[in-house]
């Protein structure tokens, strides 16, 4: 997503989980026209995939705490996005009981548990392997369930972009779920879990397969890569940074209501990649569009060899008397100053879904991004790089969905009950 400026370091709020790691943050390239990057912070040492002996299989993120697990962890290696419609008729009732049912079985299932006595077995031989389960609510969900005076004024619909090809069939939808984990028969048996606890409830409407870099798969923890080779994670805002929260997760006041304090925004866009036109590009044009070099990061105002972490200078002069980074840039496009200091924090995940009839590549991102309020933060800067960034041209919305995330589920209770109690 948008590029996200550095902040100056200080305290803050936040949970354990919060701050567990903090070393590669995720990023991949643009919001708009631009590619999201995913988190990536180093995984703690308990659990880590840093050694050998099972240890990625032990993993265990904690279900329950102030926010939702899967926006502050470390990113797995892979992630299966899916969104659900509440049956007619099902309503307030009908979706209570199926949050509580959803929330029974992640509860177990993220401890490394069979979800119910007769489970399917699929990950009977799997430990928790760092699996998470984010839940959001869409906004056609608060009508259908009787809870339109409780929508969040934020949660409207995005407006149109320049260039989107947005198909509904596989965007929007009332419940979405986030699954994150390291092994990919555990993120397949959740997503299974969950569907045999909506039958007859809420059906599914849309699902997609990501992956990210295995953790371990590199001798230090380092910031991944994109499909399109960039080193993408750059100025991720980061737990710990002054403001962080206030960028992230919500709190009452204004239009935003009181049930979803501690919860969050979650922007999905499918973002297809024209990876053909792109590896047309010789690595020299290809570090102008991004505005950084492909090697290590640095940000071409710097010397070569400066690392990703450099600040980039946007006065800067390169030897032909013309700006360094180039005006269309996406780092000069997306960078906060010139989006009234916009922020989100991506967690973005490739997809490689094989070739379209034209024999190019169905490959991409799948970008996640988590804010305060998308009035503030996707929406300003997507308008801004769908309209001047030059990467936008290498990219192609496909798809799109927005969600209010509920914080996490109270000790005893289940997610979702803010809103549907509170």
């Amino acid at each position: 997503m948008s590029a996200v400026h550095d902040e100056k370091k200080g305290s803050a709020g936040f949970t354990r989980r919060a701050l567990l790691g903090t070393a590669g943050a995720g990023l991949l390239v643009g919001a708009g026209a631009g590619v999201a990057g995913a988190v990536a912070y180093e995984r703690p040492a308990e659990g880590s995939a840093t050694g050998g002996g099972g240890a990625l299989g032990t993993g265990r993120v904690p279900f329950r705490g102030e926010h939702q697990a899967g926006i502050l962890d470390p990113q797995q290696a892979g992630v299966r996005l899916a969104a659900f419609d509440l049956a007619d008729g099902a309503g307030r009732d009908g979706l209570r009981t199926l949050l509580q049912r959803w929330t029974k079985a992640v509860d177990r299932l993220t401890a490394g548990e069979p979800a119910e006595e007769f489970d399917n077995q699929v990950a009977l031989d799997a430990g928790p392997c760092s699996l998470t389960v984010t839940l959001g609510f869409g906004a056609a969900l608060f009508d259908k369930a009787g809870l339109a005076d409780r929508r969040p004024a934020a949660l409207e619909p995005l407006p149109a972009f320049p260039g989107e090809a947005l198909d509904p069939a596989r965007g929007e939808g009332d419940l979405f779920v986030q699954i994150g984990a390291d092994d990919a028969l555990v993120v397949a048996h959740a997503l299974r879990t969950l569907q045999k606890l909506a039958a007859g409830t809420a059906a599914l409407r849309w699902q997609s397969a990501g992956f990210a870099r295995t953790p371990g798969a590199t001798a230090r923890p380092m910031t991944g890569r994109n499909l399109m080779g960039q080193i993408d994670g750059t100025n991720n805002p980061k737990p710990g940074q002054d403001g962080f929260a206030a960028k992230v997760f919500c709190t009452p006041g204004g239009d935003q209501p009181a049930w979803l304090a501690g919860g969050s925004y979650l922007v999905f866009r499918r973002i297809r990649m024209l990876l053909d036109h792109w590896e047309e590009l010789p690595v020299e044009r290809q570090e102008r569009v991004l505005g950084r070099r492909k090697s290590d990061g640095s940000p071409l105002s710097a010397p070569a060899g400066s690392g990703e972490g450099t600040a980039a200078d946007l006065s800067v002069q390169g030897p032909d008397g013309g700006p360094a980074i180039p005006s269309d840039a996406h780092i000069r496009v997306a960078a906060p100053a010139g989006n009234g200091g916009a922020a989100m924090l991506r967690r973005g995940f490739s997809y490689h879904d094989g070739a379209l009839p034209d024999g190019s590549p169905d490959a991409g991102l799948l970008f996640l991004a988590f804010q305060a309020d998308p009035r503030k933060g996707f929406t300003p800067v997507q308008r801004k790089l769908s309209r001047g960034d030059g990467l936008s041209r290498f990219l192609r919305h496909e798809a799109s969905g927005l969600y209010a995330v509920p914080p996490g589920a109270p000790a005893g209770g289940y997610l979702g009950q803010q809103l549907l109690e509170g």
